[in-house]
């Protein structure tokens, strides 16, 4: 992530536009259908997974349907200027996001848009089948948020086609509209023949005055759109609805007044195929309008299904759906049998639900500078113009950490992401490690933030798009992969237990449903299990080599001492920045390439144990490596004590250089100070630990009533600056510390043992009670809290690491 002078000072947005036919609504819902197609230009695939595809296989083609909503409040003509379509910061929508969302087949969604009067809830189905990916089905409702007035809106829902593949409305063509059941027969390569049926509720009601057109029926309009730009729907169909409105309004000066105040009547496609010589449609867009509440239905149905899906028969699946998340989201995390109250469970299952829902299949090109040679120091080209360049095509299956400020992969953020999304689906979460460790490339490096395609591009200001292969992010990858292990080994373990010979509680793959036994492929098999870390280990191997040889610190230069050779710093500093590190502005020297630093170090230190672990997983093959491993660590942390303990402040620190390029320490107590404990790296006898434990637990530097501080209240620059990781409570730091507290020291003998249980317990029921206290008064959860009254802060809603709450309630690490 970064600080607000660089992308977070700008207003991002999330297009709805979905891929591989995602129902996206507005400026908020973006979406819910299935992974049947390839995604296409960096559009998200929002909470979608195919089942039927493992580990890169899934499409990389730029072809796929491409499915949205837009609507707005067709009551008065400032309801038609916020007309919804993507997921906005600061649009007045009353708190969305998804409320159960199991990550494969299933999904549920409000938006509570009260300046338009309106919730919508859009409930998705996929019913897998066939040789093509199945079926899928969304029923999209409206109802009246306040009962003094019934709402008349206007909602429209379009579907285009992205690469080969055709298009073509079956219905009968009216300038009037059309009747209700909508169809639409299409096909592309990856999906086959496909019918798409729009189906009208029963109890709908509809605006009786209009201009020559009959609301009680859908209005319509087919165009051909470029290759690549069905992301701009809303731009397009805007330009189209505007100017009809124009030409109406137009006709009749009396018709100006009219459209202020019932814009519905005016604002409404044109009921016609908008096709120039030699052009064929290729995308359409259907406009409903309602009045009051209302209802709908999108079905999707592969040709190559055997029981095509109906409303009917999505009714039936969703209610069924519902019960079976809540029953094994109970059986996952426990909540409930730990004493959480009912609405604190939905509660949690919102957290997990919009971490899955936030998942996208992006593809496209980045902007990269390659135009120096990595291991060469910023001060030898500083100065030199940038040479930003595209790159070859690339695909990504990701989680994001927010909807509408963050719609793309970040590196830093990932490794926390995957920590829930494995603990709910083993297997999907691999899947998307793995695509991560792809992006890695032939020189073992990976660009931090994952900006792929122009409408990725869309979101982000042009003086961040470039990406640099020197400049490195904490490798949390490593985090989420350590846990595949530890759920591998109990899993095992408990295996052998319930399946020895006589065991009363002896299990078979038949007691499973399917889905249940694809979301634990790689446990269940161990030949599945070796085979995915030797797919990974190359790759993770040659990014642990480039950031031995890229980030690497200088020591015999400038007269420092140690065991050996480890020492590391963050490359591309600036004197208030250190965006590499994921703690921006969180004070540090001066730069200089005779800086270390204490986080790089104790990453190092921790991502090497891992490789040592895998090795050994690995077998007899690697033992070589196992052994580098072994005496990598060993010489990093004994040079963790030499070169960043500070014997007179008692604490980790940063080295910098003062006047005379002599190495001095620069201490801020804060997260930085707490690397070597969180990531544990100190036995639970270290002598370092009380130390550690008093900064964590003193109300002057880091306690507060809402969790850790990010940097020491006592701190001379404490909420200096643009004071974004120097006070704020962040989660994911807060969680780091609960895991290592829980795992390493309170249930390990040791001095601080009883100390470590008491701050575990008490830091945990503050984080919890905070979080949960925003999103009841907000809607939402965020991406930090203030330190001072627990107010969330900045980006919402922020469903990346701040959803890790939900493995703190149910104490999983």
């Amino acid at each position: 992530m970064v600080p607000d002078n660089s992308k977070r000072s700008w207003k991002g947005s999330l297009t709805a536009v979905s891929t591989i036919l995602l129902l996206a609504s507005s400026a908020v819902v973006a979406d819910v259908l299935p992974a049947t197609a390839g995604a296409s230009n960096s559009s998200l695939l929002w909470g979608t997974y195919r089942p039927n595809l493992y580990f890169g296989t899934r499409p990389r083609i730029p072809e796929s349907v491409m499915t949205g909503l837009m609507w707005f409040d067709g009551s008065d003509i400032q309801g038609f200027q916020r007309t919804r379509h993507a997921c906005e910061q600061h649009d007045g929508i009353a708190g969305y996001g998804y409320h159960k969302h199991d990550g494969r087949e299933f999904a549920s969604q409000e938006i509570n848009d009260k300046p338009s009067n309106i919730k919508l809830t859009t409930d998705f189905i996929k019913v897998p089948g066939g040789k093509n990916g199945g079926d899928w089905g969304v029923r999209i409702r409206g109802t009246p948020i306040s009962d003094r007035a019934d709402p008349t809106t206007s909602i429209m829902f379009y579907v285009g086609i992205e690469g080969a593949g055709g298009l073509d409305i079956m219905s009968k063509l009216s300038k009037k509209g059309l009747s209700s059941p909508i169809s639409l027969e299409g096909d592309t390569p990856e999906l086959g023949d496909f019918e798409i049926q729009i189906v009208d509720g029963p109890l709908n009601t509809h605006p009786v005055e209009s201009m020559n057109q009959n609301l009680e029926l859908t209005q319509w309009w087919g165009r051909e759109v470029p290759q690549g730009q069905v992301w701009k729907a809303k731009d397009i169909v805007m330009e189209s609805i505007v100017q009809s409105a124009r030409d109406r309004i137009s006709s009749d000066p009396a018709h100006q007044q009219d459209a202020m105040a019932k814009p519905y009547k005016f604002f409404t496609l044109m009921n016609e195929l908008s096709e120039k010589e030699s052009e064929i449609a290729n995308f359409y867009v259907f406009q409903k309008v309602f009045k009051g509440e209302f209802q709908f239905d999108v079905l999707f149905r592969s040709r190559s299904s055997d029981e095509p899906i109906s409303s009917e028969s999505l009714g039936a699946r969703l209610i069924k759906k519902e019960n079976e998340f809540d029953a094994r989201f109970e059986k996952t995390f426990h909540l409930k049998e730990k004493g959480f109250s009912n609405s604190q469970v939905e509660f949690a299952q919102f957290l997990l639900s919009n971490m899955l829902g936030g998942i996208g299949y992006f593809h496209g090109s980045s902007v990269i500078d390659r135009s120096h040679p990595p291991m060469q120091d910023e001060e030898d080209f500083r100065g030199e113009p940038m040479r930003p360049q595209l790159s070859p095509p690339q695909s990504l299956f990701t989680a994001t950490p927010s909807r509408p400020f963050f719609p793309r992969g970040f590196y830093w953020d990932e490794g926390f992401h995957q920590l829930l999304i494995g603990e709910w689906d083993n297997d999907l979460s691999l899947d998307i490690i793995k695509h991560w460790t792809a992006m890695i490339d032939e020189n073992g490096w990976v660009a931090r933030e994952q900006i792929l395609g122009e409408e990725a591009r869309s979101k982000v200001p042009l003086e961040f798009q470039t990406q640099f292969h020197h400049y490195a992010n904490p490798p949390t990858l490593y985090l989420s992969i350590k846990r595949y292990i530890d759920r591998l080994e109990k899993h095992q373990l408990d295996s052998s237990i319930l399946n020895a010979p006589g065991s009363s509680q002896q299990m078979k793959m038949g007691s499973l449903d399917d889905t249940d036994i694809l979301r634990n492929l790689h446990l269940d098999n161990p030949e599945l299990a070796d085979q995915w870390l030797r797919s990974i280990y190359p790759k993770l191997r040659q990014n642990w080599l480039w950031f031995r040889a890229t980030q690497h610190g200088h020591l015999d230069r400038f007269g420092r001492k140690a065991p050996s050779k480890e020492a590391y710093r963050w490359r591309g500093r600036t004197p208030n920045h250190t965006l590499t590190s994921g703690l921006d502005d969180y004070p540090r020297g001066e730069p200089s390439i005779g800086e270390l630093h204490l986080d790089l170090h104790s990453w190092m230190a921790f991502a090497t144990g891992l490789l040592r672990d895998i090795a050994a997983k690995l077998g007899p093959d690697y033992a070589a490596d196992r052994e580098e491993y072994t005496t990598v660590q060993r010489d990093m942390l004994a040079n963790l004590d030499v070169l960043h303990w500070s014997e007179a402040e008692q604490m980790y620190c940063d080295q910098a250089l003062e006047e005379g390029d002599k190495p001095v320490h620069v201490c801020h107590r804060g997260y930085l100070s707490l690397f070597p404990m969180t990531l544990g790296l100190l036995p639970a006898d270290s002598p370092k630990l009380g130390a550690i434990l008093d900064i964590i637990d003193k109300e002057d530097e880091l306690w507060s009533p809402y969790g850790l501080r990010s940097l020491s209240a006592s701190d001379p620059v404490f909420g200096t600056g643009e004071n974004y990781w120097r006070g704020p409570v962040w989660i994911n730091i807060n969680y780091l510390t609960l895991q290592s507290l829980y795992k390493n020291y309170m249930h390990v003998p040791g001095p601080h043992q009883k100390r470590a249980q008491d701050i575990y317990t008490r830091l945990r029921d503050n984080l919890i009670r905070n979080v949960y206290k925003n999103y009841q008064q907000t809607g939402y959860v965020w991406e930090q809290y203030s330190e001072s009254d627990g107010k969330g802060l900045h980006s919402h809603p922020f469903t990346g690491w701040t959803s890790l709450i939900l493995l703190i309630m149910a104490e999983e690490y």
